[in-house]
């Protein structure tokens, strides 16, 4: 069927699912508690392939499906939200942007380095002022005689913001012409950290969950770039970045699955375990049910997901699949999580269980790369569409 993978793709999920339950998952409680960033594991699944899961093979990738890599980041985040991130924005969001819009020069001079994880990839959209208002950003880049560009401003909630390598910037370089979107005149500049001046971290998030994943704000103060950082057409870099935020929705939809599945799977060992009124609960009629509608709105969520990778992965329009899977997917896993906590009783509010975690971090899929209520602004446009004279 269309959802089905190779064999060489099933031993690839099969080998990550070993190097996530023996080196990733017994550090995972860990590392949201402390918020360390886990470079060694960054580095081994850079090792694997899994930090260029979809990069050709000719840039130094793995060349592997957006369906595959789905798959890779359900399993990451059933174990690990925090690690799971990481590789999603690295291979969605930097990686993707350069492989949608950058010449071949620099395809070749900054992915080799992204897909090997030598390097790891930030991407600055988000401001203070400008979140799903992207067209209100701030951060200017002003070309000077000689065809070079200086760039000022600042980024907010930046995953890999502090500990990446390689940034993809949007900035705004000309004003909106006359009749057209103030998202027109924006563009956006890549660029490696050790290669400029002027760039800082700034603060560091505190956040809800997913603490081991890496948010900062960055900020440019007169970074010099050469006229070879434009990536993309002059102005026209927000057709890029929705295309880069379409295919970012797959993986955060996969996420969201992942989360759920996660919380699931541990509430149900936990009700098999647990024996209330001489049985154990996962008898009583009320938490098979609570059981029963988490596994039927994940594998619902699954198949959304399968289908909008497909039609990426075949080249045809995806931008509705996308917007319509990463809403479910987190709002089914927000549930999952949700009841997860529900069934195990006062032990799910305890941060000795994984329940609580698998919620905590599930909560920003409902927010990041485009909130659900952005994701029903897309599909509400695409159906209408549909039916327009």
């Amino acid at each position: 069927m269309w959802f089905d993978i190779t064999n060489e793709e099933k031993a690839i999920v099969l080998s990550l699912k070993d190097f996530l339950l023996t080196k990733a998952e017994p550090g995972a409680t860990e590392r949201d508690q402390t918020g360390e960033f886990p470079h060694d594991l960054v580095k081994a699944l850079g090792e694997m392939g899994v930090m260029g899961a979809c990069t050709p093979e000719a840039y130094g990738g793995s060349g592997l499906s957006t369906h595959t890599f789905a798959l890779i980041i359900e399993e990451l985040a059933s174990v690990d939200g925090s690690l799971c991130l990481t590789v999603a924005s690295h291979n969605s969001l930097c990686q993707g942007h350069i492989l949608i819009a950058g010449t071949e020069a620099q395809k070749k001079k900054y992915i080799p380095d992204l897909a090997s994880a030598k390097k790891l990839g930030a991407w600055g959209l988000t401001e203070a002022g400008s979140g799903s208002d992207s067209g209100g950003l701030q951060t200017r880049a002003v070309e000077q005689s000689d065809g070079s560009w200086i760039l000022n401003g600042s980024k907010n909630f930046i995953t890999q913001g502090s500990v990446g390598g390689t940034y993809v910037v949007i900035a705004r370089t000309d004003p909106p012409r006359e009749g057209k979107s103030k998202t027109d005149g924006i563009s956006a500049f890549v660029f490696n950290r050790d290669e400029v001046s002027g760039f800082s971290v700034g603060r560091k998030e505190d956040k809800l969950g997913l603490r081991s994943s890496d948010t900062a704000q960055i900020v440019f103060e007169d970074i010099h770039l050469p006229r070879e950082a434009l990536l993309g057409e002059r102005g026209q870099a927000f057709k890029d970045v929705m295309r880069v935020l379409d295919g970012g929705r797959i993986g955060i939809g996969a996420m969201a699955l992942g989360l759920g599945r996660g919380a699931m799977e541990y509430a149900t060992r936990y009700a098999l375990s647990r024996s209330q009124f001489g049985k154990p609960i996962a008898h009583h009629q009320a938490i098979q049910f609570k059981l029963a509608d988490m596994s039927t709105e994940l594998e619902a969520a699954r198949l959304l997901i399968s289908k909008a990778a497909h039609l990426k992965d075949t080249g045809q329009p995806f931008t509705e699949a996308a917007a319509k899977a990463k809403l479910y997917a987190s709002e089914a896993a927000n549930r999952a999580c949700d009841n997860a906590i529900q069934i195990l009783g006062g032990y799910g509010y305890i941060r000795e269980y994984p329940v609580e975690r698998f919620w905590r971090d599930n909560r920003l899929t409902l927010i990041g790369e485009g909130t659900s209520e952005v994701q029903r602004m897309i599909i509400g446009r695409h159906l209408l569409a549909k039916y327009a004279d």
